[in-house]
């Protein structure tokens, strides 16, 4: 390959709106690795829904510009559905609850299932790489960025639930991502808006944010993502995405696959280093994929102008461009051929419900018998929750308008009052809510609302547990 094809090959570039011919012959011209799929160049149907088709003919079109560059391996084609809060892809695909539901059910064989689900929906629109699993430890209240989107507080729990989900993945024909290596659970600030400070030792990391890391490299999983977090253990003051101390602790653990950096447009990096210099920057100190550079042009022309100075090592660059491809090449060999059609749009809904019905986890609270008479009046929540709450009600035969107050609590909620308080992200809002009955639920899809009306109505019961401590509430808590 010559400098320009190895630039590009350890180039993954976003686009704006629907711009797909100008990413395409971006794409050829430059050599890229392949594109990421943001929400804005999702095609929508006149409901304003994900038009199916046309996604799968975007991600089809560049792909012929990646097979018209030459490659006989297929570019990378990704996008980021972990389920929760962070789905780029909505209706007609099935909606998943949050990914700490896999923790609160604590079902391997459940979670392998759901990352087969997730994963078989994306192929028939033609991905083959998806920005999941978030395997970071969740420190609890203080963690502002990953919540709901961690399996789990407890090390082993959120790596053996990594792992299950990614093997799903990787059973339907889709490669993981595990994320976001040092981790990104323990730190208070959110990387998309500055730089977070890690300042654990290396011996509290190995023993806490690093076992789920472990766990993916002894699983043999092709992918990790390093995130813009400050270890001053490993290198002060400079994200571990672009810091060779960070790359070298990563392959310190037996890592030979494709470490991949988070979006380098983000407050975290770019601030700090604009152009092409983050681009260098990651590459020289060990990242093999740099993710959405904020200008790929200028990106790509830095990393040809160090190579050609000397100021890139011409064998990291080799050894970037090499590892990619060699993923690519491993993909289009290993892909089970009875996944190579994915499975329909939607086709996971029972399977989510299932999720949603193991994970719903009575916090405070009776375990057995009706929560509620047969009315329940409903307040809180985001848009559309209460709507979603009645219907469900009244599928589970419980009328709304008078009776106990179910007071629900979105993403970043407050504590409530209220008869019964519900928790539809990361359950952290229960710990001061003076509701006496206190329900974890992990999720907002329709399956959700009837999983908790279903546990309200007295007609299945609560089998979660916390993943993660809430205040005076230990993990583990739960209906026997």
């Amino acid at each position: 390959m010559s400098p320009e094809q190895k630039a590009g090959q350890v180039l993954l570039p976003f686009f704006k709106g629907n711009q797909v011919e100008a990413q395409a012959a971006l794409i050829q011209r430059l050599h890229l690795a392949g594109s990421i799929i943001m929400g804005d160049n999702v095609p929508r149907d006149p409901q304003g829904g994900v038009d199916v088709a046309a996604m799968g003919a975007v991600n089809q079109r560049l792909q012929q510009a990646v097979a018209a560059d030459g490659r006989p391996w297929p570019g990378i084609m990704s996008v980021d559905q972990e389920g929760g809060a962070v789905a780029r892809l909505g209706a007609p695909l099935t909606e998943w609850p949050t990914p700490m539901s896999y923790g609160a059910a604590g079902n391997l064989e459940l979670t392998r299932s759901a990352g087969k689900g997730v994963a078989g929906e994306l192929v028939p629109l033609g991905f083959d790489l998806d920005f999941a699993p978030d395997t970071d430890v969740t420190m609890g209240p203080a963690d502002p960025t990953i919540g709901a989107r961690s399996m789990s507080g407890d090390p082993a729990a959120a790596a053996a639930q990594g792992v299950a989900f990614s093997r799903g993945m990787l059973d339907a024909g889709v490669l993981p991502t595990v994320k976001h290596f040092p981790g990104h659970g323990s730190v208070s600030t959110d990387s998309h808006l500055s730089l977070p400070v890690q300042p654990a030792s290396i011996d509290v990391l190995r023993g806490r944010d690093w076992k789920p890391f472990e766990a993916a490299i002894a699983a043999g999983l092709p992918m990790i993502m390093t995130g813009h977090i400050a270890v001053p253990a490993l290198q002060p003051g400079v994200p571990a995405s672009l810091s060779a101390q960070s790359y070298a602790a990563l392959r310190g653990l037996g890592f030979k696959g494709v470490a991949v950096t988070d979006a380098l447009n983000m407050g975290a990096v770019d601030n700090q280093y604009p152009a092409g210099a983050a681009a260098v920057k990651a590459l020289s100190a060990g990242a093999d994929l740099l993710l959405m550079p904020a200008d790929v042009e200028q990106a790509h022309a830095a990393i040809v102008q160090a190579a050609a100075s000397g100021a890139l090592p011409a064998a990291r660059l080799d050894e970037a461009a090499q590892r990619v491809a060699t993923m690519m090449v491993w993909h289009a060999r290993t892909a089970p051929a009875a996944a190579a059609a994915g499975t329909p749009a939607g086709s996971g809904a029972a399977l989510s419900a299932q999720v949603s019905a193991s994970a719903v986890t009575i916090v405070s609270g009776p375990c057995s018998g009706p929560l509620v008479p047969g009315s329940v009046r409903v307040a809180g929540g985001g848009p559309g929750d209460r709507e979603r709450f009645e219907a469900a009600a009244a599928r589970a035969g419980l009328a709304v308008g008078s009776g106990p107050l179910v007071t629900l609590i979105g993403f970043g909620g407050k504590p409530v009052g209220g008869d019964i308080a519900v928790a539809l992200d990361a359950p952290w809002p229960l710990q001061g809510s003076s509701a006496p009955v206190k329900v974890a639920l992990y999720g907002r899809t329709d399956a959700a609302f009837d999983a908790l009306a279903a546990v309200l109505a007295g007609k299945a019961p609560a089998p979660g547990k916390l993943p993660a401590d809430v205040g005076p509430f230990p993990a583990g808590t739960g209906c026997p």
